[in-house]
């Protein structure tokens, strides 16, 4: 029994004691030094302070495929990860979302054809690393401000919904001069396929109608973005 509470002892002070060097390379370095699980370890510690956190967080990028893909994965499977629970899966969400938010920030302040890139690097960030398609529409006023970010539909790992009456009906509502259609291929590849680029025409035709203006249809995916109007294809 002695034995047993020495060797925990001299396991939590060597964890005490790699914890604090960790903070410290962050703290002076600005954690450039660090690995991706180290990031994770860190964080986990924080939420699992009497624990070794350093396995998990190997696994965790490990099973999710790398550490932007843990950033983005789902609430729900990573609390069905052994050892992991809201508090633990919060402090990696708290990343996530500030880091989405300082991004997003020109979006969200200033008129978004005016800052175009900071538009392509918000999506890139929030939508690259999805295991699932995810339909957006930014509505924007008549400077080209954002007025509403909204999430249309959200399909299985191939495919996703877009009704071209619910865009324009809720685009109506909002009092939309101009839209912008977003989604995500899982696949990793962004090139847009037939039935993106039949798609995009329906909601043009309907929107040119009643006046709104769709300035582009982004598609997203791990090699990047294809924008359908730099193809011609608006």
């Amino acid at each position: 029994m002695a034995g047993e509470r020495e060797n925990s002892a001299t396991s939590t002070s060597d964890s005490s004691g790699h914890r604090r060097r960790l903070r410290r390379r962050i703290l002076i370095g600005q954690g450039a030094s660090l690995s991706d699980h180290e990031l994770v370890e860190y964080l986990l510690a924080l939420a699992i302070p009497r624990r070794d956190t350093k396995p998990l967080a190997k696994q965790l990028i490990d099973d999710f495929g790398g550490f932007s893909r843990l950033l983005v994965a789902d609430t729900d499977a990573l609390k069905n990860v052994a050892g992991m629970g809201e508090t633990s899966v919060s402090a990696l969400k708290i990343v996530q979302i500030s880091a989405l938010r300082l991004i997003s920030q020109p979006v969200r302040e200033q008129p978004i054809l005016s800052s175009w890139q900071a538009l392509l690097d918000y999506l890139r960030a929030d939508m690259a690393h999805l295991v699932h398609e995810r339909v957006r529409v930014l509505h924007l006023d008549s400077k080209n401000r954002l007025i509403r970010d909204e999430l249309v539909s959200e399909g299985s790992i191939d495919q996703a919904a877009i009704y071209t009456r619910e865009i324009i009906r809720r685009a109506l509502a909002l009092g939309t001069a101009s839209i912008i259609l977003v989604h995500n291929h899982p696949s990793g590849d962004s090139a847009p396929s037939r039935q993106d680029i039949a798609i995009t025409k329906d909601i043009c035709d309907a929107a040119r109608t009643l006046g709104i203006t769709v300035h582009d249809h982004i598609i997203i995916g791990k090699d990047g973005h294809h924008s359908l109007r730099s193809q011609g294809l608006i």
